[in-house]
């Protein structure tokens, strides 16, 4: 059965794309079959998969705007071993003509549609803001993963996202749920990084991720190869994480589907 899990937080620097990308790599070294999906303008997501942004010939504004289908925009494979709809600069000028479109808040969710079967997970990348894309990745989703350093600022910034994906379950897609908080670059010699974390465990429960993602050299080198960090470094303390980050995803899945069935 196939899942979408948007990657989402207004706030940037929290580790969204870098989630997004190895997450995906994660998954798909599980034999799981991933689709990425970048809609955020600057389309980091889209070059840490290794795939040159300037250089499409179709990206996920075209399929956006109609102009495209998500297939014929997608790009299939590569080493990460999975599939990237990717993103660059066009992104900012679909968000202003979505504005008058007919179901735009839709569009995303539309195209995914006919590509839903073919993928056991559908991971989308957002950008740092609560506009239009991030609204259309919100309802295309049926869970949303939010990143978050444990700081005291976070902690605001968690409380009007929440209240963006309540609206979203209310109004048009009562299907999305939070499927979890993950704690990124965490140092836990930080006092307040560690109260930060238990105020979080104490308030939100299992919605908590377990796996935490420290603070590591890896994970900030790898984009700059075009690599996950599964195969930048696939020994480093950011692969173990992300690895063990699949893993509670996997097993937290086949919980629920089991209780479902």
């Amino acid at each position: 059965m196939s899942k979408t899990i948007t990657i989402a937080n207004q706030k940037g620097g929290v580790g969204k794309t870098t989630t997004t990308v190895n997450l995906a790599a994660a998954l798909a070294a599980t034999k799981r079959r991933v689709l990425l999906v970048d809609m955020d303008p600057q389309g980091n997501a889209t070059m840490g998969s290794g795939v040159d942004k300037h250089a499409l010939k179709l990206s996920v504004c075209d399929v956006l705007l109609g102009d495209a289908s998500a297939a014929q925009a997608m790009v299939q494979g590569g080493e990460c071993g999975f599939d990237l709809l990717p993103a660059n600069a066009d992104l900012t000028a679909a968000e202003v003509q979505l504005m008058n479109k007919i179901g735009r808040e839709k569009q995303l969710s539309l195209a995914l549609d006919t590509l839903r079967d073919n993928y056991d997970y559908i991971l989308i990348d957002c950008p740092p803001s609560l506009n239009m894309l991030t609204v259309n990745a919100l309802v295309a989703a049926d869970g949303v993963v939010i990143p978050m350093q444990c700081e005291y600022y976070a902690l605001e910034g968690l409380s009007s996202l929440l209240d963006t994906i309540e609206q979203i379950r209310i109004s048009v897609n009562p299907d999305i749920k939070l499927e979890g908080l993950l704690r990124t670059m965490y140092d836990p010699r930080n006092n307040l990084s560690n109260d930060v974390s238990t105020e979080l465990v104490e308030h939100f429960g299992d919605q908590v991720y377990r796996t935490v993602i420290p603070r590591n050299v890896a994970l900030a080198e790898a984009p700059s190869f075009g690599q996950p960090i599964l195969f930048y470094n696939r020994n480093s303390r950011g692969s173990l994480a992300y690895l063990a980050l699949a893993g509670e995803v996997l097993r937290r899945d086949a919980k629920r589907n089991h209780y479902i069935n």
